[in-house]
């Protein structure tokens, strides 16, 4: 008993995505990463509604589950769209880190938003997070977490720029002297780009997929510039002609036709925030570049086709997929000395 107290009484970082949910527990790492999904046994009269799977087995079940039975992403579009199955996500989760054994101490918690939420939505992060456990609550801004993460010396005077593409949303931010400068959100990000596949192949093919086949296209043959040596990938689906199962090769030239409304979409958000972005500070970009980061940063040739569009660096992070929750980590470290990047605070007993 006394171990687990120990473990819960060490602070605790989530990056809470609409795609992924990222644990990280101070001196020990990551020790969680799983997608954002429920798996829920819808209620009747007879019995409230019941969670039967979390993450990766729910993730596995999608577009597959029998009549009663649905799954569902918390969160859409970065931000919290069911606060119940959010609470129970992050209980879950917390419990996991802990090995499966019910929490004995309740942690300090620190957990990442939108930088544009609105001050309801981050406050449901907040009550999420007590809700699901947490003694304390802290949010942090996710691009400020995100530099952190990547090692940008964001408290110096002089300007940093971060664009972190998840699946929900994609944002950009200028920061010096700890804080934003400037900052856009789009909501086009990796959900869409599967979507794109998802719509081509429904009007090129009459061939309908789901969003876990689209996210494998997009993993697998997914680029954002156009090579000189094409990749392909079979894809298997239904003929909306006749309904019976099909399959067919499909090639990245045509994937690439498809995410480019959604990369242009992205590139256009950076340019704006580079337009809005003061001098002095724009010309730091110019010359350090810009830092990519997200699930999406991982798209083949991304970080060309930006580099080429806004005429300036552009560097993929070295472990896209964490840098929020090892910027969150590296918060742990210091809490007590770092809370102007921790824009909301609430407290709560359970």
């Amino acid at each position: 008993m006394g171990s687990i107290s120990g473990f819960f009484g060490k602070d605790i970082a989530i990056d809470l995505g609409t795609a992924n949910i990222v644990v990280y527990v101070k001196g020990k790492g990551v020790v969680v990463n799983e997608p954002s999904i429920i798996a829920y046994r819808k209620p009747n009269r007879r019995s409230p509604r019941e969670i039967i799977a979390f993450g990766g087995e729910a993730k596995a079940m999608a577009g597959k589950t029998p009549r009663g039975v649905e799954t569902v992403r918390p969160l859409l579009n970065g931000v919290i769209a069911d606060f119940d199955m959010t609470g129970a996500l992050i209980r879950h989760f917390l419990e996991k880190a802990a090995n499966g054994m019910r929490m004995m101490s309740h942690p300090r918690v620190v957990v990442c938003a939108p930088v544009q939420v609105t001050e309801v939505e981050r406050k449901a992060f907040i009550d999420a997070t007590l809700d699901g456990g947490a003694r304390e609550a802290y949010v942090v801004e996710e691009p400020v977490a995100a530099a952190i993460g990547v090692g940008l010396p964001i408290a110096e005077p002089r300007g940093n720029m971060i664009l972190d593409i998840g699946g929900g949303t994609s944002e950009v931010a200028v920061l010096s002297l700890g804080g934003v400068v400037v900052s856009r959100s789009l909501r086009a990000a990796g959900d869409e780009m599967d979507a794109a596949i998802m719509s081509m192949l429904r009007q090129k093919y009459t061939m309908s997929i789901g969003p876990a086949t689209a996210e494998e296209i997009k993993n697998t043959v997914g680029t954002a510039v156009r090579r000189d040596c094409e990749k392909h990938i079979e894809v298997r689906g239904r003929n909306l002609t006749d309904g019976l199962p099909r399959a067919m090769r499909i090639s990245s030239g045509e994937v690439l036709d498809a995410l480019n409304p959604v990369v242009g979409q992205i590139v256009e958000m950076v340019r704006e925030t580079l337009e809005r972005t003061p001098p002095e500070l724009a010309r730091d970009i110019a010359d350090q570049g810009i830092v990519l980061t997200g699930g999406v940063a991982l798209l083949d040739g991304l970080d060309e086709r930006l580099s080429s569009e806004l005429n300036a660096p552009v560097m993929r992070a070295e472990r896209p997929l964490f840098s929020v929750a090892e910027g969150l980590g590296k918060l742990l470290e210091q809490i007590d000395s770092m809370k102007k990047v921790l824009v909301s605070v609430g407290h709560g007993v359970r």
